[in-house]
């Protein structure tokens, strides 16, 4: 590109004259989409981000400075941290949602929820009376541990080490199904 387009681009994207964004995209799109698809290396993503990175430059075209970066080293960063943003926000999205199809917790049948394990807060009282309360506030009556703390009135430490003495004491009657229990308990 000559250095006089460069600079009537310059001059037509500060005066927010409309011709800047079609100039840009003719001397400059290809080269961009081929910026952002680098990142993404996915042809319609990379397309998007085209997109929302030439309403980047139209928005933020009076904070470009020559003095600073040529044009097309300004062009390529916004494009690419656009490309990297959108990256990030899909990996984040992707990350975040729950995929029934391959969750074990509904293919346990019938075999795996055994009616001996179904009796847990019968069987509280084999457990010490400090422990019987913190585990029946929690699973039974649905409290958080800092509401337990609360309701309690027992420091949320404590709380905690009541729980997990709990359920080891729980466990000593129960197996190690008794964790897959109040997994469920705590998902369902």
């Amino acid at each position: 590109m000559s250095i006089l387009l460069e600079k009537h681009i310059i001059e037509l994207l500060q005066d927010r004259d409309d011709k800047a964004i079609s100039l840009l995209y003719k001397h400059y799109g290809d080269t961009l989409y081929g910026v952002a698809y680098k990142v993404v290396r996915d042809e319609e993503l990379a397309q998007d981000i085209l997109q929302e990175s030439f309403i980047k430059i139209w928005k933020k075209s009076d904070t470009y400075d020559a003095t600073k970066a040529k044009l097309f080293t300004w062009l390529f960063r916004i494009t690419r941290n656009t490309a990297i943003d959108k990256l990030r926000s899909v990996n984040t999205k992707s990350d975040k949602e729950i995929q029934i199809d391959v969750s074990d917790v509904y293919n346990l049948g019938v075999n795996s929820t055994r009616p001996e394990f179904m009796d847990v807060q019968e069987n509280l009282d084999k457990i010490e009376p400090k422990y019987q309360m913190v585990l029946d506030a929690l699973f039974f009556q649905g409290m958080t541990q800092q509401e337990a703390s609360d309701e309690l009135n027992i420091p949320l430490g404590t709380i905690k080490s009541r729980l997990k003495i709990g359920l080891r004491e729980l466990r000593k009657i129960y197996g190690d199904a008794l964790s897959l229990m109040i997994i469920l308990s705590l998902t369902l």
